[in-house]
């Protein structure tokens, strides 16, 4: 068992890593298991999620919204980041579904700029084997390339 100073401790600590950038619930369990004791981060970790600061659903939207401004990336490749900080496939194939039409446009204008920049010095197979190495799919691979055509 803890005290109420130790638990006070405890969610400082991990209220302050939180805070400097949002975290997934896996993140803040890897950060501090070796740090606090199991049933002491576990209970923090609970009442940091009531309260709101750890949300994994809503790390999801906000990291998609994220990578969506900043990079070209298809759909697989924002999966797989999102897997790899710890968020279960079932939430994060939940919101590809929900949200499929706006991805599958964005996917669209990737491929569309990462085509436009490559097409220079590039034949049509080189860009589309990257394109489906990157883990596009073909029927927005496709729509990119009719721009070499045009």
């Amino acid at each position: 068992m803890y005290t109420i100073e130790e638990f006070d401790y405890a969610k400082t600590k991990i209220l302050k890593y939180i805070l400097y950038k949002k975290r997934t619930e896996k993140e803040v369990k890897t950060k501090f298991r070796n740090i606090i004791s199991q049933d002491l981060l576990e209970d923090v970790i609970e009442e940091l999620k009531q309260i709101g600061y750890i949300n994994d659903q809503a790390y999801i939207k906000r990291a998609i919204q994220e990578m969506m401004a900043l990079k070209s990336l298809s759909v697989k490749e924002i999966q797989y980041k999102l897997l790899a900080k710890g968020i279960s496939l079932e939430d994060v194939e939940q919101y590809i579904t929900e949200n499929q039409e706006e991805l599958q446009e964005y996917e669209r204008n990737s491929a569309k700029n990462i085509v436009y920049k490559k097409m220079v010095g590039k034949e049509e197979y080189e860009i589309r084997s990257y394109l489906l190495k990157k883990g596009y799919q073909e029927e927005n691979i496709n729509d990119a390339i009719k721009l070499l055509e045009e």
